[in-house]
Protein backbone atom coordinates (compact mmCIF):
# COMPACT_ATOMS: atom_id res chain seq x y z
CA UNK A 1 0.00 0.00 0.00
CA UNK A 2 3.14 2.25 0.72
CA UNK A 3 4.89 1.67 -2.34
CA UNK A 4 1.26 2.63 -4.22
CA UNK A 5 0.91 5.54 -2.75
CA UNK A 6 4.77 6.63 -3.09
CA UNK A 7 4.17 5.61 -6.89
CA UNK A 8 1.04 7.72 -7.20
CA UNK A 9 2.46 10.42 -5.17
CA UNK A 10 5.56 10.19 -7.86
CA UNK A 11 3.34 10.20 -10.93
CA UNK A 12 1.36 13.23 -9.92
CA UNK A 13 4.54 15.45 -8.87
CA UNK A 14 5.38 14.69 -12.40
CA UNK A 15 2.63 16.14 -14.44
CA UNK A 16 2.03 18.85 -12.05
CA UNK A 17 5.72 19.99 -12.77
CA UNK A 18 5.33 18.98 -16.49
CA UNK A 19 3.03 21.67 -17.33
CA UNK A 20 4.63 24.39 -14.80
CA UNK A 21 4.59 27.54 -16.50
CA UNK A 22 7.97 28.54 -17.65
CA UNK A 23 10.28 31.01 -15.82
CA UNK A 24 9.90 34.48 -15.99
CA UNK A 25 11.22 36.54 -18.87
CA UNK A 26 12.69 39.35 -17.90
CA UNK A 27 11.76 42.93 -19.56
CA UNK A 28 14.95 45.50 -19.40
CA UNK A 29 12.86 47.95 -20.54
CA UNK A 30 10.79 47.88 -17.42
CA UNK A 31 13.61 46.90 -15.19
CA UNK A 32 15.25 50.26 -16.67
CA UNK A 33 12.33 52.34 -14.49
CA UNK A 34 13.06 49.77 -11.24
CA UNK A 35 16.42 50.29 -11.16
CA UNK A 36 16.19 54.06 -11.79
CA UNK A 37 13.73 54.12 -8.63
CA UNK A 38 15.37 51.68 -6.44
CA UNK A 39 18.56 50.76 -7.42
CA UNK A 40 20.20 54.21 -8.95
CA UNK A 41 20.87 55.98 -5.22
CA UNK A 42 23.40 53.18 -5.05
CA UNK A 43 24.39 52.06 -8.10
CA UNK A 44 23.98 55.66 -10.48
CA UNK A 45 25.85 54.49 -13.48
CA UNK A 46 26.64 51.20 -12.93
CA UNK A 47 29.07 51.39 -9.86
CA UNK A 48 28.56 51.50 -5.82
CA UNK A 49 28.50 54.26 -3.82
CA UNK A 50 28.23 52.82 -0.32
CA UNK A 51 30.60 50.01 -0.91
CA UNK A 52 33.15 51.75 -3.36
CA UNK A 53 33.57 50.75 -7.01
CA UNK A 54 34.62 46.90 -6.48
CA UNK A 55 30.83 45.96 -5.72
CA UNK A 56 29.87 48.06 -8.33
CA UNK A 57 27.68 45.99 -11.72
CA UNK A 58 30.39 46.54 -14.61
CA UNK A 59 30.77 42.74 -15.85
CA UNK A 60 34.26 42.58 -14.41
CA UNK A 61 32.99 43.33 -10.90
CA UNK A 62 30.13 40.98 -11.09
CA UNK A 63 32.17 37.99 -12.48
CA UNK A 64 35.03 38.66 -9.89
CA UNK A 65 31.89 38.69 -6.76
CA UNK A 66 30.21 35.77 -8.20
CA UNK A 67 26.94 37.63 -9.43
CA UNK A 68 27.39 37.19 -13.27
CA UNK A 69 24.40 35.08 -14.22
CA UNK A 70 20.45 36.17 -14.42
CA UNK A 71 19.96 33.77 -11.91
CA UNK A 72 22.85 35.09 -8.69
CA UNK A 73 21.72 38.53 -9.91
CA UNK A 74 17.77 37.45 -8.34
CA UNK A 75 18.87 35.93 -5.77
CA UNK A 76 20.96 39.05 -4.63
CA UNK A 77 18.29 41.70 -5.48
CA UNK A 78 15.94 39.08 -3.79
CA UNK A 79 17.66 38.77 -0.60
CA UNK A 80 20.26 41.42 -0.21
CA UNK A 81 23.69 41.08 0.89
CA UNK A 82 25.75 43.24 3.59
CA UNK A 83 24.73 46.83 2.35
CA UNK A 84 22.09 45.78 0.14
CA UNK A 85 19.27 45.72 1.10
CA UNK A 86 16.60 42.47 0.32
CA UNK A 87 13.98 43.55 -2.16
CA UNK A 88 11.87 40.48 -2.03
CA UNK A 89 9.59 42.04 0.02
CA UNK A 90 8.98 45.58 -2.01
CA UNK A 91 9.16 44.41 -5.52
CA UNK A 92 7.30 41.18 -6.97
CA UNK A 93 9.09 38.29 -8.64
CA UNK A 94 8.77 39.44 -12.05
CA UNK A 95 9.63 42.99 -11.26
CA UNK A 96 13.42 41.52 -9.51
CA UNK A 97 13.25 39.64 -12.75
CA UNK A 98 13.33 42.77 -15.14
CA UNK A 99 15.61 44.95 -13.28
CA UNK A 100 17.98 41.52 -13.05
CA UNK A 101 17.51 41.69 -17.00
CA UNK A 102 18.52 45.45 -16.72
CA UNK A 103 21.29 44.72 -15.23
CA UNK A 104 22.91 42.16 -17.02
CA UNK A 105 22.15 43.61 -20.05
CA UNK A 106 23.42 46.92 -19.39
CA UNK A 107 26.81 44.80 -17.28
CA UNK A 108 27.34 43.33 -21.23
CA UNK A 109 26.85 46.14 -23.19
CA UNK A 110 30.20 47.80 -21.20
CA UNK A 111 28.21 49.81 -18.53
Amino acid sequence: MKRLLCKILFIFAFFCLSFASPALAGDAGAGKGIFTANCNACHMGGGNVVAGPSKGLAKNYLEKNGVDTLEKIVYQVTNGKNAMPAFGGRLDAQKIEDVATYVLSQAEAGW
